[in-house]
């Protein structure tokens, strides 16, 4: 069977230690890519926090995607066009913000280049801002900026505080929005049924491919589902347990140009 899409989660995955991609890694990427591999990077993170490193790998010219929020959205690099999203309805957002506020934390969420809040100064906001090379932006009130559906919002802050809210908001919300921690200090909010493999099952269909023509290399929790959905389903050697007990086949680490790795042997042979 050849591999005809290559799925990669990126922290921990396609970015080593330093958030950064290898040479090496590029070197075969663009090798891949010139000889017809489709790209897709996969990602809890915003669009916008993915787009530089979909520009460093070229993936407008090569005809790559980006899936961010998760599988809250899909774009095609090419053509800069919105092929699916999944967003929150406005009507939940005084909840979700009064909820932050009344328990001492902030709330943000995303518009195009921009991380929304009302205290950007925040160390775990300007944390958030770090790890996606966005901008953040202050306003008066994060209500009336925030009135349009967005993939999702994010509460941050003090971890141990965070996780009672968490349980609290998961007793309230059940069924209507998926509420989880990504980090200690990241409380995600996001509709109900995000998730990679039901939004590559859509970008499979778009492209007249099947999962069994799909490479899926990840190393964290939220990487399961699609790393069970692939023909080949890859897990980082520095991937958690429950990731490697899934997967197909395990790489080499983040640091030690894992991603090349499988692309070496499984496509480019």
């Amino acid at each position: 069977m050849g591999f005809k899409i290559l799925v990669l989660d990126l922290d921990g995955t396609l970015t080593n230690s330093k958030k950064e991609i290898t040479q090496h890694t590029k070197d075969v990427l663009f090798k891949a890519m010139k000889s017809g591999l489709k790209v897709v990077l996969a990602s809890g993170r915003p669009t916008y926090g993915i787009m530089p490193l979909a520009q460093e790998l070229h993936l407008a010219e090569y005809g790559g995607y980006i899936l961010s929020y998760n599988g809250g959205q899909i774009l095609d690099c090419s053509t800069n066009n919105i092929l699916y999203e999944n967003t929150l309805h406005p009507e939940v957002y005084p909840f979700l913000y009064d909820s932050a506020k009344k328990n001492g934390f902030e709330i943000i969420s995303y518009l195009n280049e921009y991380i929304i809040s009302e205290n950007p100064d925040n160390p775990y906001i300007q944390h958030e801002a770090f790890l996606n090379k966005m901008q953040c932006k202050k306003v008066a009130s994060f209500l009336e900026t925030i009135n349009v559906p967005v993939p999702k919002c994010l509460i941050v802050g003090e971890p141990t505080s965070l996780k009672d809210l968490e349980q609290d908001m998961k007793t309230v919300l059940n069924g209507k929005m998926n509420v989880f921690r990504s980090e200690p200090f990241f409380l995600e909010l996001v509709p109900n049924d995000i998730d990679k493999a039901r939004s590559l099952e859509k970008l499979l269909k778009e492209l007249n491919l099947t999962a069994d023509e799909m490479i899926a290399i990840g190393d964290g929790f939220n990487d399961v589902s699609m790393i069970k959905y692939a023909g080949l389903g890859v897990a980082m050697a520095n991937a958690q347990d429950a990731v490697k007990r899934v997967a197909d086949y395990i790489t080499l680490s983040n640091e030690e140009d894992g991603v090349a790795a499988v692309v070496e042997k499984f496509i480019m042979i």
